[in-house]
């Protein structure tokens, strides 16, 4: 029996209220992000959680890859298949790309070890920022949802917790915006029903809003963006520091 990936779309006034739930996260995360002021950087794990946090993602993963041999086995013991067309995945291992290095550069003069880790943290977290809202479980549930979705929720979890270990990742306005502008793609998305990506619109919403997961997920890096782009600013000399350097000139 085959099977093409696919899943209901919403219809009448279920895709509405998806929307307008959307269109409300849209708002409060805008909201928080004109409000929002940076204030000093928290203290980051020491070496004891931040290996613990690790551990656990890579047992999460593990898990998770597990939860995926077992649903794939049980599809084969009733002879289910499942075909798909993938348009995404190109756009995903592009964007992913391009963030490990947008990020590497941006965090270049913290030291090797920081960039690269920010880099590597930086780009895990970028997908699932876009997957954790958008995956959705499938109703109605089995006993294989919980074992598909909780790993994979403890996945995103643990992925947005590893960029605590970067003493380069910092909040900003525009994570906020950049977040607020994801879900408004959603709210748009949802309209039509936030059907499969295996049609035109579908397909650009998925492209345009996992992008901007990216982007989000590069905001976090950008707290010295002022210093890598404009030209230092000379130090202002006060009045007694002049009179000296010139009495220092005369001698």
């Amino acid at each position: 029996m085959t099977h093409a990936v696919n899943w209901s779309p919403y219809t009448g006034s279920s895709s509405y209220i998806l929307a307008g739930v959307l269109l409300l996260t849209t708002v409060v995360l805008t909201y928080v992000g004109v409000r929002f002021r940076q204030g000093k950087p928290g203290k980051g794990p020491g070496k004891f959680l931040g290996a613990l946090l690790m551990s656990s993602f890579v047992l999460a993963i593990l898990t998770f890859l597990t939860a995926i041999t077992a649903y794939g086995l049980a599809d084969v013991q009733q002879g289910i298949h499942f075909t798909s067309t993938d348009p995404i995945t190109p756009v995903t291992m592009t964007a992913a790309i391009v963030t490990f290095f947008v990020i590497l550069y941006l965090t270049h003069k913290s030291g090797a070890r920081t960039a690269i880790g920010s880099a590597i943290v930086g780009t895990i977290a970028a997908p699932l920022i876009f997957e954790l809202p958008f995956a959705f479980p499938p109703s109605p549930p089995t006993l294989y949802t919980p074992l598909f979705f909780f790993p994979l929720f403890l996945v995103e979890i643990l992925s947005f917790a590893l960029l605590t270990l970067s003493p380069a990742m910092r909040l900003s306005k525009s994570t906020f915006f950049l977040l607020a502008g994801m879900f408004f793609i959603f709210a748009v998305w949802a309209l039509a029903g936030f059907a499969y990506p295996s049609t035109p619109f579908p397909i650009a919403m998925n492209m345009l809003s996992k992008i901007m997961a990216f982007a989000v997920a590069i905001s976090l890096f950008l707290r010295d963006r002022e210093k890598l782009f404009l030209p230092a600013r000379p130090r202002e000399v006060s009045s007694e520091q002049g009179e000296l350097v010139s009495k220092a000139a005369s001698i």
